[in-house]
């Protein structure tokens, strides 16, 4: 007969503190009731971001390069809060009340969208064609941002926690439940494909032909029906018990090696401090030497319990093994650094490539497609990649070359390339798009909107490989006590790319405007030259590359019994590109 222990998880509780019972706790039924809420959260926000750049202009009577970067800093800031519900979560919280706060924060600002978009006193009066048009009142502004940040609040709040807690319904150390683990990841990256593609066809629709205040309050309602069905799963849980920040023990070292900077290091790395046990160290890197300083053993280092027993006071001292840590963590940084431009280019997908759109014919017989949902090729991009990579590309690389696929590396490295095809593609079809302009006096140019599918399909690709690329290099290479973090610090690229996106605009806006020229982000699009912009982008993206391939030659794993997996942990060689 099998032990009790091997019928609990030794890392989870239940709700109510107690070892976490297989047999009546975790498992595929709770993950399902989380994944609830991460379809709906992508429905509301990506529903909101593809198409809002058309109600700042047409019903807010904003320029263009104001709305992109009211779009752009909305997302930027979604993503950015990921590290504040991260911290919440890990240091007071836990992952399942992060998630019913926030996932309640995001429906409240759904909801305050819905009412900001029906009342009439909320938005500017309507113009007619030709007429000027009356921009939205610094109210109604304070009104909109409110929803918009409430969203993003709630927004980065579950995105921090929702596949860590779906995670932690599974015991990695059971093969039957990592195997179940590996499969939930799989139909988590399915199901926000699904919620997104939802977004950008039936949600964006319903903004257009039936009401925005409908569309959102569909999205509200929907929220707090998966926030009651997770709910429901209180009992079923597990719970893994919190480990604290890892940005303490970042502080920790830092502060330790500040404190030391003048020591000098002990010609033997067996005179600086280690605590942990063999099977858990992480070998000893030649890399950043300052912060092997926080591991000199000084006087003052230690401090007595009231048992009397020395410990080290960890502000003073910190293990090798933690110094180690904390240089996985910087070892990230000039990948980290490096990705950011890609998400620049994609913010472009949702700005200023819908007011593109917006502008184009783009009637299927009677039917005409809205202008944010032309976004379906970029998700149709994402499925066909991922299907194409798992079914041919994966069994014909195992074949040649004996690898299950591309190294987390190459994967950036191809999204990267795909990108910068698709800024490309999009200045070409902005300088045919303009030429049209130009001979046309029609409010609905006489040319096709699919003329903008491919720079969808490119950056789309882009993404299905530097999306899935990233998350494997970001978790793979980090700490196994930072994974968390980690995956945070990932997330913060898709942040920094939309700020960065919002910089640009300010810039060229500012740069290329006189007194009476708009420049090339003109307020009206089609006296701009938009083109110039995604030539701009198209320099930047390879000048990146090149220094993201330096960087990734650069960078090498740690070697430890504690270090990434080794199949996706190998350094980037020439033989790679």
């Amino acid at each position: 007969m099998e032990s009790k222990g091997s019928w609990t998880v030794a890392d989870a509780v239940d709700y109510k503190g107690r070892p976490a019972d297989k047999s009546k706790t975790g498992g595929w039924i709770t993950a399902a009731l989380i994944l609830g809420i991460e379809v709906v959260e992508r429905l509301s926000t990506m529903g909101i971001a593809v198409n809002l750049v058309t109600y700042l202009m047409e019903t807010m009577h904003l320029p263009s390069s104001t709305s992109a970067n009211i779009v752009t800093d909305f997302m930027g800031t979604s993503f950015l809060l990921c590290l504040l519900g991260g911290f919440l979560a890990d240091s007071f919280l836990g992952r399942f009340k992060t998630i019913a706060i926030f996932s309640t924060i995001q429906a409240l600002g759904t909801g305050a969208l819905a009412v900001a978009t029906k009342l009439p006193e909320l938005r500017p009066p309507t113009c007619h064609h030709g007429e000027a048009c009356i921009p939205a009142t610094s109210f109604q502004m304070t009104i909109l941002y409110i929803s918009l940040y409430l969203i993003a609040l709630g927004t980065g709040g579950l995105k921090s926690s929702i596949s860590g807690f779906g995670s932690d319904q599974f015991d990695d150390k059971d093969p039957k439940e990592k195997a179940h683990m590996a499969f939930f990841f799989n139909r988590f990256f399915f199901f926000i494909s699904m919620g997104t593609l939802l977004a950008v066809t039936v949600l964006v629709y319903m903004q257009d032909e039936v009401g925005r205040s409908w569309a959102y309050g569909i999205c509200t309602v929907s929220m707090a029906i998966a926030i009651v069905i997770f709910l429901c799963g209180t009992k079923r849980y597990r719970y893994k018990k919190s480990q604290g920040s890892p940005v303490v023990q970042i502080f920790q070292v830092i502060a330790a090696a500040f404190r030391k900077r003048k020591m000098e290091l002990p010609q033997s790395i067996v005179y600086l401090y280690e605590d942990n046990p063999e099977a858990i160290r992480i070998e000893h890197t030649d890399q950043f030497h300052l912060l092997d300083k926080a591991a000199i053993v000084a006087e003052g280092d230690f401090e007595q319990t009231l048992d009397g027993v020395a410990i080290p006071n960890p502000w003073k001292l910190s293990s090798v093994t933690k110094v180690e840590e904390v240089k996985m963590m910087v070892r990230l940084l000039p990948i980290w650094a490096t990705t950011i431009i890609f998400w620049t280019t994609y913010a472009q997908m949702i700005t200023f490539s819908v007011e593109q759109a917006s502008t184009m014919r783009r009637n299927i017989g009677n039917f005409k497609i809205p202008a944010g949902s032309l976004t379906v090729f970029f998700v149709a991009a994402i499925l066909i990649t991922l299907a194409v990579y798992d079914r041919a590309i994966m069994p014909f690389w195992k074949k040649w070359k004996g690898k299950p696929g591309f190294s987390s590396l190459q994967r950036i490295a191809i999204g990267l390339v795909l990108s910068t095809a698709g800024m490309a593609a999009a200045a070409i079809a902005e300088q045919k798009r303009l030429s049209v302009a130009k001979s046309s006096s029609q409010k609905t140019l006489p040319i096709s909107v699919f003329l903008l599918v491919p720079q969808f399909f490119l950056v789309g690709a882009g993404e299905a490989f530097i999306y899935t690329g990233q998350l494997d290099f970001f978790i793979t290479q980090s700490p196994k006590g930072m994974k968390t973090m980690s995956t945070g610090l990932f997330l913060t690229t898709l942040s920094l790319g939309f700020f960065v996106s919002s910089f640009l605009v300010s810039i060229v806006k500012r740069v290329t405007s006189t007194s009476t020229d708009g420049g090339w982000l003109a307020d009206n699009i089609n006296h701009g030259r938009l083109d110039y912009f995604y030539w701009l982008l198209v320099i930047l993206s390879g000048i990146n590359f090149v220094v993201y391939i330096i960087c990734a030659l650069w960078f090498k794993p740690t070697k430890g019994k504690d270090s990434a997996e080794k199949e996706n942990g190998k350094g980037f060689s020439v033989e790679d590109c």
